[in-house]
């Protein structure tokens, strides 16, 4: 049956506001048309040039959008583009773009990049002997990371459960390809594919089972609709409970957080290092500004339900990932780690919920403010730290296991003291962006009213900065064994992408004020 004409409402997109996805996800398909049609010998320089131009492009276009202030709920309302989208979105390029530089990095293993030849090839079979001698490379990877972080953007901007499922899909599954694709190692690799393609198939059913609940408690989707149906009272408590909660499973996989953090330290060790560097600072940006619009914007009016939850899973990650980290032999392990005590500071600052008008003052610091200037000064340094990490080699590949590292510092002074500067940095050590960047959660944290997470939080940090100083020394005044491994002379893409990691931490550190301004101005989010 058709329908007459005048019944039906074309639906209204705004393009201009969408731009920096449009390019992204259209370069990404364009990057699959390459792969189809080009000659094996092109495709590396054409698809690393497309990636490269899309991601500088909605760049470009999303900083005008930055300065036109224009905050909209674009797409049928499905698509919130607002300060924080538009932060978040301008933050995930720049680190990808450094990332791509890593991707791209052919120097320091004979000539060949970090991703094995044929994926589809047996770990040891000749096939996958054949497929290295005849330096084959996966340049897939190059459309698979557009696709990544198209994903994330639009999981970041999404203001609509359906939407945010799908983006959260679009950019898990390129990310269960490339923790696959490692070219050492492989059986590792493999293995790590696996798990975080498992337990993020579980952690999605989750997620699903949740929007599922909230769909039927509040009859809509949309976030601003959930919310108006809170302020209702519809008197399905247990509905909306059993829904927030198993939402807040799905995107706290996401995020990293304990209990949901055992996939981490896995995918994190067996991973292309590049990949892993990617993931560590950019999967964690999309998922916490995710979780945040979802939990401030949808589920506000509950704040009261969610919050002991969000307390106790807090103060969890931090102990945990601080604790656990000080027993682990392997750089990429500890790091990853690492990074779950990190989603604990940032979850201080989001369960302080401290926003404008509402305890904070002219000059305070908001959670908003603070959750996105510590996902700033969190994502260079450890792309940074994970670029260092792959130029410490021996004949087997990376030297990830910490004994490898004594000495380094007499070895590689430079290196050394480059590496041991993230730490710093990741320890929270003033003059370097993570001081700046754990100030600005703490004291968001103060303000609303989660002063005991605050305090949890400043003791895992002692604790953390315990496994970081222990590196910096075994590095700088421990002997260098006579089995010493390399250190590979990186080509220009890896000096370029530890530089700016460098570079950023430095100036996050001396000068914070710009981004904290940024930040500042990108406001709270809109419904």
């Amino acid at each position: 049956m058709l329908l007459p004409l005048a019944d039906f409402t074309a639906p209204k997109i705004e393009y201009n506001e969408l731009a920096p996805l449009l390019v992204v996800f259209g370069a990404a398909c364009v990057g699959v048309l390459a792969e189809a049609f080009l000659p094996r010998q092109l495709r590396h320089l054409v698809q690393l040039t497309i990636t490269v131009v899309a991601v500088v492009v909605s760049g470009v276009l999303t900083g005008m959008l930055m300065n036109g202030k224009k905050e909209i709920i674009a797409a049928q309302g499905a698509i919130s583009v607002d300060g924080p989208a538009l932060f978040t979105w301008l933050i995930l390029l720049a680190l990808t773009l450094i990332s791509v530089l890593l991707f791209a990095e052919r120097s320091v293993d004979g000539g060949l990049s970090a991703f094995a030849g044929q994926a589809a090839a047996v770990p040891g079979s000749e096939a996958e002997r054949e497929g290295t001698a005849a330096r084959i490379e996966h340049t897939e990877v190059f459309p698979l990371t557009l696709f990544a972080v198209g994903g994330m953007m639009l999981f970041a901007a999404s203001n609509d459960l359906l939407v945010l499922f799908v983006a959260l899909e679009v950019f898990s599954l390129p990310l269960y390809l490339l923790c696959g694709l490692a070219r050492r190692r492989r059986l590792i690799s493999q293995e790590a594919a696996m798990k975080y393609f498992l337990l993020g198939a579980f952690s999605s059913a989750f997620l699903l089972f949740g929007i599922a609940l909230l769909y039927g408690y509040a009859g809509t989707m949309s976030l601003g609709g959930i919310s108006d149906a809170l302020s209702t009272d519809t008197g399905n408590d247990t509905i909306l409970l059993a829904g927030t909660g198993l939402l807040g499973v799905g995107l706290l996989f996401k995020v990293g957080g304990v209990p949901f953090h055992s996939w981490t330290p896995d995918v994190y060790q067996g991973a292309p290092t590049p990949v892993t560097g990617f993931m560590a600072a950019c999967t964690k940006i999309a998922a916490f500004v995710g979780l945040m619009r979802v939990f401030y914007v949808a589920l506000g009016g509950s704040r009261w339900d969610w919050a002991p939850m969000m307390w106790i899973v807090a103060i969890l990650t931090m102990v945990v990932g601080s604790i656990v980290a000080i027993t682990q032999t392997d750089v990429k392990r500890m790091l990853a780690y690492s990074s779950i005590a990190h989603a604990g500071f940032l979850l201080t600052a989001f369960v302080g919920l401290a926003q404008a008008g509402s305890g904070v003052h002219n000059g305070g610091i908001t959670s908003t403010q603070a959750v996105l200037f510590y996902l700033v000064s969190y994502g260079f340094p450890t792309i940074g730290a994970f670029a260092v990490v792959t130029l410490v080699r021996d004949a087997g590949g990376e030297a990830t296991h910490l004994s490898r590292w004594a000495g380094l510092g007499k070895k590689s002074p430079l290196l050394a003291g480059i590496f041991a500067f993230f730490l710093l940095s990741f320890a929270g050590i003033p003059l370097t962006a993570g001081f700046t960047g754990k100030w600005a959660v703490f004291s968001a944290a103060w303000t609303g009213g989660a002063w005991p997470l605050v305090v949890v939080a400043v003791l895992s940090s002692l604790v953390a900065a315990f496994f970081y100083v222990r590196v910096i020394v075994l590095m700088f005044f421990s002997d260098l064994p006579a089995d010493s491994p390399d250190v590979a002379l990186p080509g220009w893409q890896t000096t370029s992408a530890v530089a700016l990691g460098l570079a950023a931490t430095v100036v996050l550190g001396l000068v914070p004020g710009p981004v904290l301004d940024l930040a500042a101005r990108a406001g709270e989010f809109i419904r």
